[in-house]
């Protein structure tokens, strides 16, 4: 349990990272939203999933995993915004990736 919500709470600061930016671009309250979303379920998936890779990686997979089926929508209507959300989404996930089982130590 203490693990799980080690991962929502930095997969939350994560989404306010992510977030950040969107909101001074002004975007809409939805995109806003399932960007923050995303985070927290890539900070919990995280703490709950054992794979034998360094942890920046698994970070970076599991991320791009959750964006998936967003990233398929947003391309076909804005294939150029992918770059960003690509450069985003690789650092925000290594780092939720290598930070978590520093935390979760403690």
């Amino acid at each position: 349990m203490k693990k799980s919500i080690v991962g929502l709470a930095l997969g939350a600061i994560a989404g306010v990272f992510d977030v950040i930016p969107m909101i001074l671009q002004d975007l809409s309250w939805d995109a806003n939203l399932s960007a923050f979303t995303l985070w927290l379920v890539v900070g919990f998936l995280i703490s709950v999933t054992e794979i034998k890779v360094p942890g920046w990686l698994k970070g970076m997979l599991i991320a791009f995993l959750v964006l998936l089926p967003s990233a398929i929508i947003i391309g076909a209507k804005e294939p150029f915004s992918l770059v960003p959300i690509a450069i985003l989404t690789s650092i925000l996930g290594a780092l939720l990736g290598y930070t978590y089982p520093r935390v979760a130590k403690t």
